[in-house]
């Protein structure tokens, strides 16, 4: 009688474990539905014209060496954090703003300068007072190739199939213990991006970036959103995390406030004077 009520207990707990694991059924389609309806929906991502965050980033601390920290939204670019580091950690405050059309505007305050980087939606822009370049500067080839495809306001997923994206299911992983679906998705401009929406919640669990050159060699970075909050009908990620393949402590950014659809001029995303 012990062993068949040990046996019942096992048996539930293992199907107790199934009915959380990803359901294998789902296809990439289904998967993409349930992300998209997870984060507000999406006659709420269509309403979206414009996005502005506030908050805090890690500037690293303990010497260890500078990251490309991302954009503090669904999938971003990144800016330049100051070379020379504190021995502790410190946060740096910024402001994120993010047109339709791909137009970014990130502002980093140092120590009373402030660093900013503009995208136009073809064009971007840079000044780095933190490497003492004060001079407005253009966007690399490769800052803008980045960058046009992380200035993406409601990321990838949204209306994927117009943007001329193809999502393919790769199979599960699990990411920090938690099953997740890993999606490929394939740009139309040939460039590829995986996606891991969590099983249980469909937000997303990470998601993979563009390669920075770190150290003198590309290095692969991923980001990890969580804290999801809803504003306005739509849920956006409260804090961010980098991960790259050489630094295992991950940096933090911390948004604080958000507003969805601020009244934004075209004006602030041209080139700075």
């Amino acid at each position: 009688m012990l062993r068949k009520t040990q046996l019942a207990g096992i048996i539930l707990i293992l199907a107790a474990s199934s009915a959380l694991a990803a359901d294998s059924s789902l296809s990439a389609a289904a998967i993409v539905d349930k992300n998209i309806a997870a984060r507000g929906g999406l006659p709420a991502w269509r309403g979206v014209q414009t996005l502005s965050m506030t908050g805090k980033m890690d500037a690293g601390g303990n010497n260890r060496p500078t990251l490309v920290a991302p954009v503090p939204g669904a999938h971003r670019s990144g800016a330049a954090l100051p070379p020379t580091r504190p021995k502790d950690q410190v946060q740096l405050p910024f402001i994120m703003e993010l047109k339709r059309g791909r137009k970014m505007r990130l502002q980093i305050e140092f120590k009373g300068q402030k660093a900013i980087q503009v995208f136009d939606g073809t064009n971007g822009w840079k000044v780095r007072p933190f490497l003492n370049r004060h001079e407005v500067e253009p966007y690399t080839a490769d800052e803008l190739k980045g960058t046009a495809i992380q200035a993406d306001l409601d990321g990838p997923l949204v209306d994927y199939a117009s943007k001329g994206t193809k999502v393919e299911l790769e199979g599960q992983e699990k990411v920090r213990d938690r099953d997740t679906y890993k999606l490929k998705l394939t740009l139309s401009s040939g460039q590829v991006q995986h996606v891991w929406i969590d099983a249980k919640t469909f937000l997303e669990a990470k998601v993979e970036g563009v390669p920075r050159r770190l150290d003198g060699k590309y290095r692969s970075v991923a980001t990890i959103p969580s804290d999801y909050r809803q504003v306005n009908g739509v849920v956006l990620p409260f804090l961010i995390e980098t991960e790259t393949d050489t630094v295992k402590q991950p940096e933090k950014i911390i948004v604080e406030s958000a507003v969805v659809n601020p009244k934004l001029d075209d004006a602030i995303f041209s080139k700075p004077q």
